[in-house]
């Protein structure tokens, strides 16, 4: 997969590129990053990017040429033209396990990181394909939420993760149905005085996966009883 970045920070993301699971994709060759600056396109010598809004109001407005141009110069190098260009906006669609699966599927995404109050309306109108929103809070810029996204991506990739498996069965995967993640234990037995559910020692394996489910629903009701309602509403049989 090819992941591109037009940002003014790209070495922020690139550094999380460096470390665990995304660092080893880049070294089984899973997954290759280019990076663009918005600032190396400016048209003035003071690197400008921003300026002030039309209409009036607080804040700065990222200008669309420094950006547009920016992602003009990946794209003439893409292997895949007209793959996913995607703005992290509050705007966009919130990010979920599900978004992250089906852009795992894709060859190549382009992810534009806006900054300031926003970025020129006429930059969505003229390249990019979808939003995505990483929740509804503010962000000093689109990077800290992009690293989240890629890592969410990246360790659905194949031979990225030493352990698919164990990516499938995680909170929201598709072993949990949209569920969150049961209580899991190690070694001790005993811990301050807590001790592993007996279940688990049975060696009954319908057993424990009865009691797995009946947890994982448990907790969700409790702490995100919103994640319980969404999945009624995809399948009301539930």
């Amino acid at each position: 997969m090819n992941i591109n970045v037009v940002s003014l920070f790209p070495e922020f993301v690139a550094a999380a590129t460096k470390v665990g699971i995304l660092a080893r994709a880049i070294e089984r060759g899973v997954v290759n990053y280019r990076f663009a600056n918005p600032r190396d396109y400016a048209v003035d010598k003071h690197g400008t990017v921003d300026d002030y809004p039309y209409g009036g109001e607080a804040g700065m407005i990222m200008m669309a040429s420094p950006l547009i141009d920016a992602f003009e110069t990946i794209e003439r190098e893409s292997e895949h033209p007209g793959h996913p260009v995607i703005l992290l906006s509050p705007r966009g669609r919130p990010f979920d396990q599900e978004t992250a699966k089906r852009l795992s599927d894709e060859r190549e995404l382009t992810f534009l990181c806006g900054r300031y109050k926003g970025v020129d309306e006429r930059v969505r109108d003229l390249i990019v394909t979808e939003e995505i929103s990483l929740g509804d809070f503010i962000l000093t810029g689109g990077e800290p939420a992009l690293v989240c996204i890629i890592d969410a991506i990246v360790r659905l990739l194949p031979d990225v993760m030493n352990d698919l498996e164990s990516a499938e069965t995680d909170s929201f995967g598709e072993d949990k149905e949209g569920l969150l993640d049961w209580p899991h234990y190690t070694r001790p037995e005993e811990f301050r005085g807590l001790k592993v559910p007996e279940i688990l020692k049975s060696g009954n394996h319908a057993k424990i996966k009865n009691w797995r489910r009946e947890q994982s629903r448990r907790l969700t009701e409790l702490t995100r009883p919103d994640l319980m309602v969404r999945r009624k509403r995809r399948d009301p049989d539930r």
